[in-house]
């Protein structure tokens, strides 16, 4: 087992079926998770269905109530590391994100020496399309703040379509990530980066979604600008590193560069 795709859901009936069926469509070998925080829509019903047809490569994660983006993925980071998935990917079921990229994202992983490969909007060759300006302004905004706060060099500290080498999921102790919304993103590549761990930029063009609600509010921004501030704050005070007994592999990682590539 090699590639899984992590896709969280809340009321994603219109989104999932089609997102499913383009993943697997790639023929690249990458298996689905799907974590449902209990959607009244009725989408846990249809990823139960499509299982049928895909009983080895598609799996479902139903959790009680609306828990939040950053907990689903955290679920679905351990759910995946535990069944020993080499690359781990995050991405929305609204084709914000294009699964085309997802064999880009692996690449540069794979075969590019990275160990995090972030989906970029604000590298060369990315963008965003049909995002109204306002958006826009906010997320570029929210980057340049980000990065004049905490020093973290990536262009788009915000994204959400990224490739973790199971090694960074292994590393970083997931328990000590505590925020939800924007500042989850940000917080996930802030460990990583403290950590020493290889971060590329891999161009893409992110697209609003066309059908399903946004789930963005005024709570998830108010985070992402203050949970910068204590990302800043804490960096000090505060490791991620997952505490392990031996002197693997993993604990020996800690010698290697920081580095950050973007294109």
């Amino acid at each position: 087992m090699e590639k899984i795709a992590v896709i969280p859901t809340y009321n994603e009936k219109e989104n999932i079926s089609a997102i499913v069926e383009a993943v697997f469509a790639l023929n690249q070998g990458f298996h689905i998770l799907v974590i449902d925080d209990s959607s009244p829509d009725g989408t846990a019903g249809i990823v139960r269905n499509l299982q049928q047809k895909y009983p080895n490569e598609l799996f479902l994660e139903e959790r009680k109530g609306k828990l939040g983006l950053g907990t689903a993925y955290i679920h679905g980071f351990k759910w995946a590391a535990e069944k020993e998935y080499q690359y781990i990917f995050e991405m929305d079921a609204d084709f914000s994100h294009n699964p085309n990229d997802l064999q880009r994202l692996y690449e540069a992983c794979k075969h590019q020496g990275a160990d995090v490969a972030v989906g970029s909007r604000y590298v060369q060759g990315g963008g965003n399309v049909n995002w109204p300006r306002n958006r826009i302004l906010l997320s570029k905004g929210a980057s340049i703040y980000t990065r004049i706060i905490t020093w973290m060099p990536i262009h788009d500290p915000t994204a959400g379509f990224v490739c973790y080498t199971r090694e960074v999921l292994q590393t970083i102790n997931l328990d000590e990530i505590r925020f939800a919304g924007y500042a989850f993103q940000i917080e996930m590549k802030f460990a990583a980066w403290k950590l020493g761990f290889k971060i590329k930029e891999v161009p893409i063009i992110f697209e609003d979604r066309k059908l399903g609600v946004s789930k963005m509010n005024k709570g998830i921004v108010k985070e992402g600008i203050l949970g910068v501030l204590k990302l800043r704050w804490n960096a000090v005070f505060k490791s991620y590193r997952k505490r392990v007994k031996n002197t693997g592999p993993v604990v020996n990682h800690f010698n290697r560069n920081m580095a950050v590539e973007g294109k």
